[in-house]
C-alpha cells in the first residue's frame, strides 16, 4: 500500500481528552453543591437535591441543591445589600475584578471546558476552542467598559438587582454574556444555571471567591423551573434577563407585567441559511456543518432552514451528502468527534418527535448510512428535502441536529421564505456578489446576519431578536443599556397638570371658544379618527367629551374601538416597507415640512392647547417645532458603528427600525408628546398608530390636518382616539404590532405588558405625566440594532 492510499483509508484514531482533572474537582466536593449566597456555601433551606448527568452515558456526576424561594429571597437580600457598595465603586475598581475573572477563566481554561463537556454533552473541541475562550473575551471586554462607564455612559446609573436565567446549550458563555456587562455597569446578580447544566456556574462562584469578589455581588442559585419562577417574582428584583425558549419568555413577560422591572429575552429562533446560485458551494457546504451540527444543533441561532437556489439545489443537497457521511457523532471528549450528545432525554425524544411529524407532513429524510452509539443521548445528523414552507419542521425549532432544505428561484422569493416565521434571531447569506449579500441582509427580519460565514460570537457585537425571538442586546455597546437606566435628575419632579398653576402667559392668552350669536349655533368641529392618510370616523358610532380645566365643555372626539386599530395597524404594516426604505434624508425633509406647516398655524395650536390644558400653549408649540427639529437632524445621522471584533470581519452594526409601533401619549404637553415621541420614533422609519393625551385629545385631532399638508405617506401616522387603556390592550394583543409605547397609570402597565407576551413586542412603560424622555433614550426605544458580519481576505 502506498503512502497516497494510506493517507487516503486511514481511519480516526481515538483522541480522548482527560476527563480526569474535572472528576476530581469533583470528587473533592464530595460530589455535592450548595448555593452560593452572600459569598458563602449554603445548604438549600428545603434540603432537597437533584442530580445532574452526563448525556454521553447516562452516568451521575454530582448532586446540586434545589434552591426554593426562601433561597432567592436571601440570595435577593445578598444582592440588594451589596448593591450599595458595588455600585458606588469606582468603574476601575470594577474593571479590575472582571480581569481578574478573565484571567481566572484563562487559567482553569482546561478545567471549565471539560467540565462543560461532561455536563453538557457538547464536543471538547467547541468548549475548548470556542466556549471558553469567549466566557474570557467578555469579561475583558467588559472591564474596558465598566473602566468608560463614567465618562461614555455619562447621565446613567446601574439597575440594582439583575435576576438572571440562562440556559443549558452553552451553560459558562451564557453566563459570561449574562454576568459581565451586569458587574460592569454596577449592578449585582442572582443568577440560576440550567437545571442540566449547573456545573461550570458553580466552579465559576469558586473563582468569585478566589478573586476576593465582595459578598454578595454574584449569587447562584441551582434548581428547577420553580426557582427561576421564584427569582422572576421577587420583587426585590429590578431586571429579568432571560435566555431560552419563546414559551417560557411568554411567561416571563405576562409574570412581570406591571412589576416595573426590565425585561430583556433571547428566545427561540428558526434562523434561514440563505445559499445563491453564485456562491462557494464547497464553502457553503462547511458553513452549513457550522450552522446545524454545531453544538448538535442546540444552538438558537442555528441555521436549521437551508433556501437554496433551485439551479444548484441537487449539486448542493449532493455535496451536503457526502460531507454528513463523513461526521462522526460520539464520545463528546474524544477531539475528533463532531458530534456529542444531545443534553437529555426529553430533548432527545422532542427531536424525534419533530422529525416523525416532518415524514408525516411529506418531506423527504436523509441520514448519514452509519449508526450513533446506543449508549447516551445520541441523534445522528439529519437533511430534510421536499420541506413545505408551512410544514412543522420549518416553522418549529426543533433545537437538534436536523436541517429542513427548501428551494427559492428570485431573491425576491429567497426574502419572502426567509421572513416566513415568527423569528428573528438570524441569519446566514452565502453569495460571492456582495451587492446583493448585503441587499438581501437589509429585508431580513433578523437581529444578526452572516455572510459568507455563521456562527460568528464576539463581545463586541450584539446579539439578539426581532419578532419573537425577544428583545434587547447582549454584548457590544448596544448591550449595556440592558444594565443602566436614567440616572435620578436632583431636581424636583414636574407638578401634574391637576396641581400645577397656569403661568401668567397662560392666564392672559385668550379662550378658543368661537363667538356665537343668539340668531345661529356656531359650527360644529368634528374631530374624526386619522387612518391611512384620510379621516375616518370611529366605527363605534359614540364620541367622548372633552372638558377644559374649569369644566367647561370644549367639543368632542371618536370613540375608538378595536375595529379601529385593527384598521389603523393594517394601515401602519402596509406604510411601513416604503416608509423604511425611504431616505433618511427624505424622512428628515418631510418632518421638517411638518413642523414648517405647524409654525404657520402656531397661534391656533397655542389657543387650543391652552384651552385643554390652562398651560402656556404658546411654550408647548416652540417646544414642539424645536423637537420636530430635532427628530428630522436624528434621521440621517442616528447611525451605525463598525465594531472591532478581532476576526477578518467588518462587523457592521446597523440600527433599523422597528416596524409598527403604538404610542399611547401622556396626559398633558399633548403636542409635545407627539412632536419628541411620535417624530422621532417616525424619522426611523417606524409607522405609527398613535393615541393621543386622553385629557387633551383635540390637540391631535388637529395636528391631522397638518399632516395632510405635509407630505407624511399615507398609513404612516395613524391617529386613534378612545379610552387609552382599552386600545393599550387591544394594541399590546396585536400580532402585527411589534412595540408599543404606554404612559399612563401603573395598573395600565401590568395590562400592556402581560397582554404584549402573545408575540413578544417590545414594551416601553412611562409615565402619565412630567417630563418626557430625553430623545437619547427615544432613538434607542425607537430602533433595534442588526449586526451583520462581513469577512474579509483571501
Amino acid at each position: 500500500m502506498t503512502l497516497t492510499e494510506l493517507m487516503e483509508t486511514l481511519p480516526y484514531g481515538p483522541a480522548p481528552e482527560a476527563a480526569q482533572p474535572a472528576l476530581d474537582w469533583l470528587k473533592a466536593h464530595q460530589g455535592k453543591f450548595g448555593l452560593f449566597i452572600g459569598g458563602k456555601w449554603r445548604d438549600p433551606a428545603s434540603q432537597e437535591w437533584f442530580a445532574t448527568l452526563n448525556p454521553a452515558n447516562a452516568q451521575k456526576l454530582a448532586e446540586v441543591a434545589q434552591a426554593s424561594a426562601v433561597d432567592v429571597d436571601e440570595a435577593v437580600k445578598a444582592a440588594r445589600k451589596a448593591f450599595i457598595g458595588w455600585s458606588q465603586t469606582p468603574g476601575h475598581v470594577r474593571a479590575r475584578y472582571l480581569y481578574a475573572m478573565a484571567r481566572q477563566v484563562q487559567k482553569h481554561a482546561r478545567l471549565f471546558a471539560v467540565l462543560e463537556t461532561l455536563d453538557n454533552g457538547k464536543p471538547i473541541r467547541e468548549t475548548r476552542d470556542i466556549d471558553i475562550p469567549l466566557v474570557a473575551r467578555h469579561f475583558y471586554y467588559h472591564a474596558g467598559w465598566a473602566q468608560l462607564m463614567e465618562s461614555e455612559l455619562a447621565g446613567y446609573a446601574p439597575l440594582g438587582v439583575v435576576g438572571q436565567i440562562i440556559p443549558w446549550n452553552f451553560p459558562l458563555l451564557m453566563l459570561s454574556w449574562k454576568i459581565a456587562p451586569a458587574l460592569a455597569m454596577g449592578n449585582t446578580v442572582v443568577l440560576k444555571p440550567a437545571e442540566f447544566t449547573p456545573l461550570t456556574a458553580l466552579l465559576f462562584a469558586e473563582i468569585c471567591q478566589s478573586i476576593g469578589l465582595p459578598p454578595g455581588v454574584v449569587n447562584i442559585l441551582t434548581g428547577d423551573g420553580k426557582t427561576g419562577a421564584a427569582l422572576v417574582e421577587h420583587p426585590g428584583v429590578d431586571k429579568i434577563a432571560f435566555t431560552g425558549s419563546t414559551e417560557v419568555g411568554r411567561l416571563i413577560r405576562k409574570a412581570t407585567a406591571g412589576s416595573g422591572k426590565k425585561l430583556s429575552l433571547e428566545l427561540g429562533g428558526k434562523s434561514p441559511f440563505l445559499v445563491f446560485e453564485d456562491a462557494d458551494l464547497d464553502s457553503a457546504v462547511e458553513g452549513v456543518v457550522d450552522a446545524i451540527w454545531f453544538n448538535q444543533g442546540q444552538v438558537c441561532c442555528a441555521g436549521s432552514r437551508l433556501l437554496v437556489q433551485e439551479g444548484i439545489a441537487e449539486r448542493m443537497y449532493t455535496k451536503l451528502r457526502a460531507r454528513m457521511e463523513k461526521l462522526r457523532v460520539g464520545n463528546p471528549l474524544d477531539k475528533a468527534v463532531d458530534i456529542g450528545a444531545i443534553v437529555a432525554p426529553v430533548q432527545l425524544q422532542k427531536i424525534q418527535q419533530l422529525v416523525q411529524k416532518g415524514v408525516e407532513e411529506g418531506a423527504r429524510l436523509w441520514q448519514p448510512s452509519w449508526a450513533v452509539p446506543s449508549e447516551g443521548c445520541f441523534y445522528p445528523p439529519t437533511l430534510f428535502t421536499e420541506v413545505a414552507p408551512a410544514s412543522t419542521i420549518a416553522q418549529e425549532e426543533i433545537f437538534g441536529p436536523v436541517l429542513a432544505a427548501l428551494t427559492f428561484r428570485t431573491p425576491e422569493e429567497a426574502v419572502r421564505l426567509a421572513n416566513n416565521t415568527r423569528y428573528g434571531l438570524a441569519a446566514s447569506i452565502w453569495s460571492e456578489d456582495i451587492n446583493l449579500a448585503l441587499d438581501i441582509a437589509t429585508q431580513i427580519k433578523a437581529g444578526t446576519i452572516w455572510i459568507n460565514s455563521t456562527n460568528l460570537f464576539d463581545a463586541a457585537s450584539g446579539f439578539g431578536g426581532y419578532r419573537e425571538s425577544g428583545f434587547g442586546r447582549e454584548g457590544g455597546k448596544e448591550g449595556l443599556w440592558e444594565y443602566v437606566k436614567k440616572a435620578e435628575s436632583p431636581h424636583p419632579k414636574a407638578q401634574s397638570r391637576k396641581t400645577r398653576a397656569p403661568s401668567r402667559a397662560a392666564k392672559e392668552t385668550p379662550s378658543l371658544q368661537p363667538a356665537t350669536f343668539s340668531f345661529q349655533p356656531p359650527i360644529d368641529r368634528t374631530a374624526k379618527l386619522f387612518i391611512g392618510g384620510r379621516q375616518a370616523r370611529p366605527d363605534s358610532g359614540y364620541s367622548k367629551a372633552v372638558y377644559a380645566p374649569d369644566g367647561q365643555l370644549l367639543g368632542e372626539v371618536g370613540l375608538g374601538n378595536r375595529k379601529d386599530i385593527r384598521n389603523a395597524v393594517e394601515a401602519a404594516r402596509a406604510a411601513f416597507e416604503a416608509w423604511r426604505k425611504a431616505s433618511a434624508h427624505n424622512r428628515a425633509q418631510i418632518l421638517y415640512f411638518l413642523a414648517e406647516n405647524l409654525s404657520e398655524r402656531a397661534e391656533e395650536f397655542g389657543h387650543r392647547i391652552h384651552a385643554q390644558t390652562g398651560q402656556d400653549g404658546h411654550a408647548e408649540v416652540e417646544a414642539a417645532l424645536e423637537a420636530l427639529f430635532t427628530a428630522a437632524a436624528w434621521a440621517d445621522k442616528y447611525e451605525g458603528v463598525v465594531h472591532p471584533t478581532p476576526i477578518r470581519n467588518v462587523t457592521l452594526a446597523i440600527p433599523e427600525p422597528i416596524g409598527v409601533m403604538g404610542i399611547l401619549c401622556p396626559d398633558d404637553q399633548p403636542l409635545l408628546a407627539l412632536a419628541r415621541l411620535a417624530g422621532t420614533a417616525l424619522a426611523l422609519g417606524n409607522t405609527l398608530v398613535v393615541v393621543p393625551s386622553p385629557l387633551a385629545p383635540l390637540v391631535a385631532t388637529d395636528f391631522y390636518q397638518v399632516l395632510e399638508t405635509s407630505d407624511i405617506p399615507a398609513g404612516t401616522f395613524n391617529i386613534v382616539t378612545g379610552e387609552r387603556d382599552e386600545l393599550a390592550k387591544t394594541l399590546a394583543e396585536h400580532d402585527d404590532v411589534d412595540a408599543v409605547w404606554y404612559a399612563g397609570p401603573q395598573a395600565g402597565h401590568a395590562l400592556v405588558e402581560r397582554a404584549s407576551a402573545g408575540n413578544m413586542k417590545r414594551t416601553w412603560m412611562l409615565l402619565p405625566s412630567g417630563p418626557l424622555p430625553n430623545t437619547d433614550e427615544i432613538l434607542r426605544q425607537a430602533t433595534q440594532v442588526k449586526n451583520i458580519w462581513v469577512p474579509y481576505g483571501a
